[in-house]
């Protein structure tokens, strides 16, 4: 499972850096990192429900394992920004030599899950408020599901072609920063039915 941020070449997270990811706090600042972009310790505190204490510890841990990054410039004032470290990030297949490198796997894997699924509630719960979003904004979104039988190969095929045609357009309009722009999230989700069958061959 990759977390597309560009087109450059997706780096796989090597066990130590899972498991200095795999902590709530971090995926929480991770994530809110890479929807939100530059923050603070401070505001991350505010944001998740923090201490600054907390956030500035696993800020720094981040850092080690080269997932975040200060923002040029803004050293040596009383507030340090820290940014998402930009390119594509996959979480490594099952690793039967270290069993904790794939809980750790999992527990990425849950947590990326459960703020995608998080992300998409929060709109539909405000579908018929236009008091948190305005109608302009309501209209510009989609939601869209496809359901399909396909074979492993196809749908391998489907998400690479997927990715290849759309992911030069979101890097044109990535980093803008326009009047009235605000964080907007774009999923992709494409994943067998797991009470499905396959058909014989």
């Amino acid at each position: 499972m990759a977390k597309i941020q560009s087109q450059q070449p997706i780096r796989e997270i090597q066990p130590a850096d899972l498991k200095g990811l795999a902590h709530p706090v971090r995926t929480a600042i991770y994530d809110a990192l890479s929807k939100y972009g530059q923050q603070t310790a401070t505001t991350l505190a505010q944001r998740l429900g923090e201490s600054t204490g907390s956030t500035s510890y696993h800020l720094r841990q981040l850092a080690r394992h080269n997932f975040i990054r200060e923002v040029d410039g803004t050293s040596g004032g009383r507030q340090k920004w820290w940014e998402r470290i930009p390119g594509a990030v996959t979480v490594p297949s099952k690793d039967a030599a270290d069993p904790s490198a794939t809980a750790a796997a999992e527990f990425i894997r849950r947590e990326w899950t459960r703020s995608s699924a998080r992300a998409l509630e929060d709109f539909v719960s405000v579908l018929s408020d236009e008091d948190r979003l305005s109608p302009e904004w309501l209209e510009a979104a989609d939601m869209t599901t496809s359901n399909l039988h396909l074979t492993p190969e196809q749908l391998e095929e489907i998400t690479a072609r997927f990715h290849a045609q759309t992911q030069t357009l979101i890097d044109e309009y990535r980093g803008r920063n326009d009047p009235r722009s605000r964080p907007v999230q774009i999923q992709f989700n494409a994943f067998p039915l797991i009470d499905g069958e396959e058909l014989p061959s």
